[in-house]
């Protein structure tokens, strides 16, 4: 293990690395010392120093320091092992068999959706009754039972299976029994999350990283990006004609995603979170329009009707006029 760190590690030096994420950096006083505005937290005052003789970072802002792997971690929100992945992933190490494995599973799963009358009903439950987004947006259903066989049968060996999250230690499918929405990045497939349909959990992803903002490879192109919480209020709305909505699976941004954010200057973000009776919702939209105003871009908090989420609101009833209005009613951050 600690050579195939050092290996990845010595794969790209911490400075290049944090350029790659447009870290812009000065000479400090001491030799091969680099300051900047730490990615990490807010700051107006740069206290982020890289010393790249000995390729570690550490900020005297948060008080957060280490190597490359580190800042990995912290900067995706990511555990050590699954840190490690990501940056194989993104410096082109990881093997490209666990791509295309998460690629093979998410086209049998989508295979599947059709077979499965309960999986289909659903869909159609939770407001997903346009045939064309389904293949649009690659959903898929895992029956259980099947997968590992049809893997195997492809060459797949159950080392893999198992090292990529799609089987349990018994060689159970992971996501038995739960619709599926397959995440991308930069065209690789990276992980797939799982909507239980029955008495299990409700919410499963692979043990990988989620990557950046959802389907952000086209919602990027747009000036003004709605952001809700989960699949289900995203799938809605892509139905609904707004294309423009992303989802960050969840109410918080990993620094990544808020990065991705603020690759236009002139960013317009609607929140439409959950309007929830005690109000976290709306809450954690007040969080994070604050975090978005202070990386400079125009942050607006969509006000649905009290109780709903995007999904609810359109299975409901709710009609793309309806919710454009809520749109156009959107409210800038209070003071």
């Amino acid at each position: 293990m600690w050579h195939e760190l050092e290996t990845l590690k010595r794969q790209i030096s911490l400075l290049d690395y944090l350029q790659r994420h447009n870290w812009h950096s000065r000479p400090a006083c001491r030799r091969q010392e680099f300051v900047g505005l730490c990615p990490l937290h807010q700051e107006t005052r740069a206290s982020f120093y890289v010393n790249a003789a000995k390729n570690v970072f550490y900020c005297h802002g948060c008080g957060q320091g280490g190597d490359l792997i580190r800042f990995a971690q912290l900067y995706f929100e990511l555990p050590f092992r699954q840190a490690i992945a990501h940056l194989k992933q993104e410096l082109g190490v990881a093997p490209a068999s666990e791509s295309a494995l998460l690629a093979e599973a998410a086209r049998f799963y989508e295979f599947q959706l059709h077979r499965c009358g309960e999986a289909v009903e659903y869909f159609f439950r939770r407001g997903v009754r346009d045939p064309d987004l389904l293949p649009r947006l690659g959903l898929g259903y895992a029956p259980g039972g099947c997968l590992r066989q049809h893997l195997t049968a492809l060459g797949h060996s159950l080392e893999l299976l198992g090292e990529a999250g799609l089987i349990t230690r018994e060689g159970r499918d992971a996501l038995c029994r739960r619709v599926v929405f397959p995440l991308r990045e930069s065209g690789q497939f990276i992980n797939l999350y799982g909507r239980s349909i029955g008495a299990a959990p409700a919410h499963r992803f692979l043990p990988r990283t989620k990557g950046g903002l959802y389907a952000w490879d086209v919602v990027s192109a747009f000036p003004t990006v709605i952001l809700v919480e989960g699949l289900f209020d995203l799938a809605v709305l892509w139905q609904a004609g707004f294309v423009n909505t992303t989802a960050a699976l969840g109410t918080n941004l990993t620094p990544a995603q808020l990065a991705q954010f603020c690759e236009r200057s002139d960013r317009q973000v609607l929140l439409a979170f959950d309007s929830d009776a005690n109000a976290a919702g709306q809450q954690a939209a007040q969080r994070l329009a604050q975090r978005l105003a202070a990386a400079g871009l125009t942050a607006r908090i969509v006000h649905l009707p009290e109780g709903h989420d995007p999904n609810s609101y359109f299975v409901a009833g709710a009609t793309p006029a309806d919710f454009a209005n809520c749109l156009d009613h959107a409210q800038p951050l209070e003071s």
